[in-house]
């Protein structure tokens, strides 16, 4: 007889007892503690998957899931928490913040390293450069600003959007910076001069979301007001294919890792998944009960991550669609989430000033 813990969907163990012998009728589990009976058989079919794999079944390896629970918290900022980032080596997470401030963080601690102040306004996005050494930051001051991690300083300022900067992202190699306005603009940026490469005039009202594919060759935007997804080449400038099918106005679109697809969600409460180079819809993901306001696919693009102000935080498999864990506690009001590079953490931020982590 042997004994191994397992944890349910809010990160409780649940504790299984089961014993072995030869493959057949005669194996038998015992559930100990009382859950409801959706818990329990998510969790009895990951442990008969995790038997068939221990047995030779290995075929079934790529559906073993992995269960989150519930790490810490992080609390520092005095208003809204608008967006979180890993750095890439998963030790530290940027936050942006409503009360003008970004803050980065020690992950193992969960206390606060350094806080950068400067912005005028709400600070609406910050990530970290691929290589961890600097962080951009967008403001509602119009601003986009560079920062030196090591010492803390800004490093540039520019000021050539004439409205509210939602989103900024660097490229892979980290040279290149895209923003979006409600300027109705999507700019490029060249990190080391600071100077205008490439501009975008959309018909859109306000750009809301920008992201460059993994081979920095496209870039995809979002705007609030609008149903669509728009995506660009890089070079040459033009708009490649427009993606339509959401009911409301879309809140998050991101590419795979892969480049194949992206995700993407809106106020209609779903979640959808698109076929890059055929430009149509694959799959439409559904349970949350409000407005999903963040998205984001696993490195290995087999698990998709969603936000919602319904209170929760879901895990879905891609290839299915089907929702495989949910997240309730601490996740109340998020604004937005991350994955750590090697998939191990999740981390969200909340209207409630702080910050969740689960691993």
């Amino acid at each position: 007889m042997d004994c191994n813990f397992f944890f349910d969907a809010e990160g409780r163990p649940l504790l299984v007892r089961f014993l072995f012998g030869c493959c057949n009728k005669n194996n038998c589990f015992e559930i100990i503690i009382k859950q409801t009976a959706k818990e329990i058989q998510a969790i009895t079919q990951n442990w008969i998957r995790i038997l068939n794999v221990k047995v030779g079944w290995v075929h079934d390896l790529d559906k073993i899931i992995t269960y989150f629970r519930f790490l810490g918290s992080f609390k520092s900022h005095t208003d809204t928490v608008k967006t979180v980032r890993f750095s890439k080596d998963n030790r530290r997470i940027l936050s942006s913040s409503h009360d003008e401030t970004i803050i980065i963080w020690d992950v193992a601690s969960r206390k606060q390293i350094q806080i950068f102040n400067g912005h005028s306004n709400w600070v609406t996005a910050a990530e970290f450069s691929p290589d961890d050494n600097t962080i951009v930051s967008s403001s509602l001051d119009r601003t986009i600003r560079l920062w030196d991690v090591k010492s803390g300083k800004q490093i540039k300022q520019i000021e050539e959007h004439v409205n509210t900067i939602w989103s900024v992202h660097f490229s892979p190699d980290g040279k290149t910076i895209v923003s979006g306005s409600s300027d109705k603009t999507i700019r490029l940026w060249d990190v080391s001069s600071g100077k205008e490469i490439k501009r975008w005039k959309t018909t859109s009202t306000s750009i809301t979301n920008v992201q460059f594919s993994s081979d920095g060759k496209m870039i995809i935007s979002t705007s609030i007001y609008d149903k669509t997804i728009d995506l660009w080449d890089v070079t040459s400038g033009k708009r490649l294919k427009e993606f339509k099918g959401h009911n409301d106005s879309i809140m998050c679109a991101r590419f795979s890792p892969n480049g194949h697809f992206i995700v993407s969600c809106s106020n209609d409460t779903t979640i959808r998944i698109w076929n890059v180079k055929t430009g149509k819809e694959l799959r439409k993901l559904e349970g949350h009960s409000s407005v999903v306001n963040g998205v984001k696919y696993f490195p290995d693009g087999r698990t998709i991550v969603s936000s919602s102000y319904d209170d929760t935080i879901c895990l879905w498999d891609a290839k299915s669609g089907k929702e495989v864990q949910k997240l309730t506690r601490y996740s109340k009001k998020p604004t937005g989430i991350d994955i750590a590079s090697d998939g191990s953490a999740i981390v969200a931020c909340s209207f409630r000033q702080s910050m969740h982590i689960w691993g």
